[in-house]
């Protein structure tokens, strides 16, 4: 008699449960997915050859700036511009980095007009160093190349 019942109310129980499945599509998923996604911030970071081998985030974007930096020091170096009055200025440069990994200079702001003054020439020296630049690997977030943009300080000295 127990068993009749405990074998009548397991049927009860299995018949008035209701599953109900909904197939939701591959694209409503990624949509689902990609609204969870903080696209501020990327997996990794651009890179260049040498820089590769960084694992951690923080260490590969110091990698990347500062032989970004290093390049535009380099070439900045070489013009041996003259000056009349001494500089002592920064200047900063948006430098955008897209899903192919090419350089593009996106703005520089500079604070004061003496620098210009004196260099007239610095915005075209600073988007030929950065035409100079070897070969970058761009971002990417989910193994997805992406497009970043650096702030980067550029400090001019001159006397």
């Amino acid at each position: 008699m127990k068993r009749t019942l405990l074998l009548i109310s397991g049927f009860l129980i299995l018949t008035s449960c209701n599953f109900e499945t909904k197939k939701i599509s591959s694209e409503e998923v990624l949509d689902q997915e990609s609204k969870m996604l903080n696209w501020k911030e990327v997996d990794e970071y651009p890179a260049f050859e040498d820089c590769q081998q960084e694992t951690e985030l923080a260490q590969a974007k110091n990698c990347f700036e500062r032989k970004v930096a290093e390049n535009i020091y380099a070439y900045l170096a070489k013009q041996q511009p003259v000056v009349t009055e001494s500089i002592d200025d920064t200047l900063y440069l948006y430098l955008e980095i897209n899903k192919q990994g090419r350089p593009k200079i996106d703005s520089i702001v500079s604070i004061d007009t003496t620098l210009t003054n004196q260099l007239p020439r610095i915005k075209d020296w600073l988007y030929q160093s950065i035409d100079s630049l070897p070969k970058i690997y761009p971002a990417s977030k989910r193994g997805i190349p992406v497009s970043t943009v650096f702030r980067m300080p550029v400090l001019i000295k001159a006397e």
